[in-house]
């Protein structure tokens, strides 16, 4: 009997480029599998020699609907977070440029993905939103990533009141950078024009050049974040409940502690 699982994440190589797709349509849920399977991929590609451009693209009309939710139960959330931050120390080591390609919906995890990297692109139609607040939780990349990219104000709208966006109103806060047809198509086309031309190794110390600063604040206030989140967060009855809500389709019943 063939027990085979196929990776939720496809790769295709091309000479200086790798075209990496999350491959669980149609919520391409970034759950333990999905997010080992694309540590594996960055990992791989920081030993890649020649490499200059990753665009993380996705299957199906969405690009994600976010982390698991089962996974953040009260049993899970330890490894689950561990695990979801390790995937953006792997993306900071790899020393590859990556760019995004969103269409549908890119929420919580999934935006928190896209906004690690370079340059989003996102079709007319995409809709972004950090909704953890919505589950009774809080997002610590995004608590992190946003207010350099958007800045303080925007990251607060975003991650306060849980909203999601359009693509351009997206793009005029800055959470997305270029709106195309075929934001893929869009992508690699910057790869080919703007970025393949240049020297692997030159593209890496740029960009730690660029990042060094940023990424040393960064995971340090993310390994805060990360033990306030388990220690003290997970500590209310409503986080627990936020999560156990969704998942039994109903209304939380907040307690506000």
């Amino acid at each position: 009997m063939n027990t085979t699982v196929e990776s939720p994440v496809k790769v295709e190589k091309r000479e200086g480029l790798w075209l990496v797709r999350l491959d669980r349509p149609k919520a391409n849920v970034i759950d333990a599998a999905m997010t080992e399977a694309l540590c594996r991929v960055f990992v791989e590609a920081r030993e890649t020699a020649g490499l200059k451009v990753i665009v993380l693209s996705h299957s199906g009309p969405h690009f994600s609907f976010g982390a698991s939710v089962q996974e953040h139960l009260p049993e899970t959330v330890a490894s689950m977070l561990r695990s979801f931050h390790g995937l953006f120390r792997a993306i900071a080591a790899s020393g590859v440029p990556v760019l995004a390609a969103v269409r549908g919906q890119c929420l919580g995890g999934g935006l928190e993905l896209a906004s690690f990297c370079q340059r989003v692109f996102a079709a007319p139609d995409a809709k972004l939103g950090q909704p953890e607040i919505v589950l009774g939780v809080f997002a610590p990349v995004a608590s992190l990533v946003l207010p350099e990219r958007v800045g303080r104000a925007a990251a607060e709208d975003l991650c306060l009141s849980g909203r999601s966006v359009g693509a351009e109103e997206a793009r005029r806060i800055g959470l997305v950078d270029e709106l195309a047809d075929d934001p893929e198509a869009a992508a690699l086309k910057y790869a080919s024009e703007q970025l393949l031309r240049h020297s692997a190794a030159s593209l890496a110390h740029a960009l730690k050049a660029l990042r060094a600063r940023h990424h040393e604040h960064f995971f340090a206030e993310l390994d805060r974040l990360e033990a306030s989140y388990l220690r003290e967060l997970m500590a209310t009855h409503d986080a627990t409940e936020g999560i156990r809500a969704f998942l039994e389709k109903r209304a939380p019943n907040w307690s506000n502690s």
